[in-house]
């Protein structure tokens, strides 16, 4: 049996299981090597090279995180909230009920696309924000389901069309694996290759609009809610804190580099003191462990990626499966996006996702004769496809964490299957035929 086979089905099944991704990852290139004959050494050498692959991606994450953090630090988000809450609650008591809903659907989709760019501290906004919002919106009737879809799209719909913070990681991501793989591709091109998928989830996240408009009742529990800053907020350190993030996402465009938006970003906290010198080393080692995990994913993923590509059953993988398809380019796409999606809900993280399916998708899509858009929009929704929907996706575990402070949101019902219903079949409606029209 093949070699690659081998590896990705013992690292999918064992993702399954609910092993830890890297050791699952670690397991499978070793059995995947020994499987495509080489020795134990050779197996472990392959994948000790190919963890350097990964170390810009994990640096990224790791500084990424310590800004956001240190961001946070500053009161930028209590602020937010205060003044959010504010006018939502304004709107609440003039009884204009559906000016105030729009204005919930409006602030929460807003804050939700800016965590992935312009503030980039992913989900950490929701726990703050979206608890002392629920008795609001417990008397105006909203669907929670209907809430939990408008954050996930907000989380999800940015990194894979916008190439700014969280983007610039994940695009990075397709451009650098996909050259691993034998295709190098500029960076610039993954937003057009996306685009039509992003439209795909535009068009779901009406469809949830649709589905979900009608009155829901919940019961009025009263929940702990904290809303006071736990430090004294400073106009000055709000000033600072909005030229770092300004700063940092001007030197990130130009350099398309996270981690030099994300160096400038902290100097500029430190020198303006508005990230205390005691302070700091425990803020950016707290956000840097906080995106950890992810770090230690990618470089594993590139070693395993490595081991693959030295058994060299790379080729006889992709010939076999065009003799299989028999040149039908629209039932290989197909599969090949249903595998990404599987893979993803599987493991939880479309950045993960990347480097598993690379090394398969981009020889089997050169064969098939697919262009370059089209096999980087292949490859970008195939990673996408299952962040939203699995129950193992910062993308729902967010939502689920503000939406639930009462107990009345399930993790599953509530968000996972209206995410995945709205957002992953468009995705692979749009996706299927994006890599078409790209031909």
């Amino acid at each position: 049996m093949n070699a690659v086979l081998i590896a990705v089905g013992v690292m999918l099944v064992l993702s399954l299981l609910r092993i830890n991704v890297v050791l699952s990852l670690t397991v499978g290139a070793i059995i995947g090597g020994l499987a495509g004959g080489l020795n134990i050494m050779d197996t472990i050498d392959a994948f000790v090279g190919g963890l350097g692959g990964g170390a810009t991606i994990a640096l990224s994450y790791g500084l990424l995180g310590g800004f956001a953090l240190a961001i946070s630090r500053t009161g930028v988000p209590e602020v937010l909230v205060k003044a959010i809450l504010s006018l939502v609650q304004h709107e609440g008591d003039s009884q204009k009920k559906g000016a105030a809903k729009a204005l919930i659907f409006l602030v929460l989709l807003s804050l939700a696309i800016m965590s992935q760019n312009l503030i980039p501290v992913h989900i950490a906004f929701i726990p703050l924000i979206v608890p002392p919002m629920l008795k609001l919106m417990n008397m105006l009737e909203i669907d929670r389901r209907l809430i939990a879809s408008i954050l996930t799209f907000g989380l999800v719909m940015p990194y894979m069309f916008m190439p700014y913070g969280f983007g610039l990681i994940y695009q990075d991501i397709i451009v650098t694996q996909m050259g691993l793989a034998g295709l190098d591709v500029a960076l610039s091109e993954v937003p057009k290759a996306m685009a039509i998928v992003a439209l795909g989830m535009a068009v779901g996240l009406v469809g949830a609009f649709i589905t979900y408009r009608k009155p829901r009742q919940y019961k009025t529990v009263e929940v702990e809610v904290t809303n006071a800053p736990v430090q004294e907020v400073k106009t000055r350190n709000l000033v600072f804190a909005a030229i770092a993030l300004i700063a940092s996402l001007a030197v990130q465009i130009p350099t398309e580099s996270m981690i030099i938006g994300s160096l400038v970003g902290i100097t500029i906290l430190y020198i303006t003191g508005a990230l205390k010198l005691k302070e700091a080393d425990e803020v950016l080692s707290d956000g840097m462990r906080m995106m950890a995990f992810v770090g230690f994913v990618m470089i594993s993923a590139n070693g395993f990626s490595a081991v693959i590509n030295a058994t060299g059953d790379v080729e006889p993988l992709v010939a076999n499966a065009m003799k299989i398809f028999d040149g039908n380019v629209s039932v290989a796409v197909f599969i090949m996006l249903v595998v990404g999606l599987i893979v993803t809900m599987g493991i939880g993280s479309s950045f993960a996702t990347i480097p598993i399916i690379a090394a398969i998708f981009v020889p089997l899509a050169v064969e098939l004769g697919l262009s370059e858009l089209a096999i980087i929009c292949l490859i970008g929704t195939a990673g996408v496809l299952g962040d939203a929907g699995s129950p193992a996706s910062d993308s729902t575990l967010g939502p689920t964490a503000g939406l639930n402070v009462d107990g009345q949101h399930n993790h599953i019902w509530d968000t996972c299957v209206p995410t995945f219903i709205f957002y992953n079949i468009p995705q692979i409606i749009f996706g299927w035929l994006a890599v078409v029209f790209f031909l």
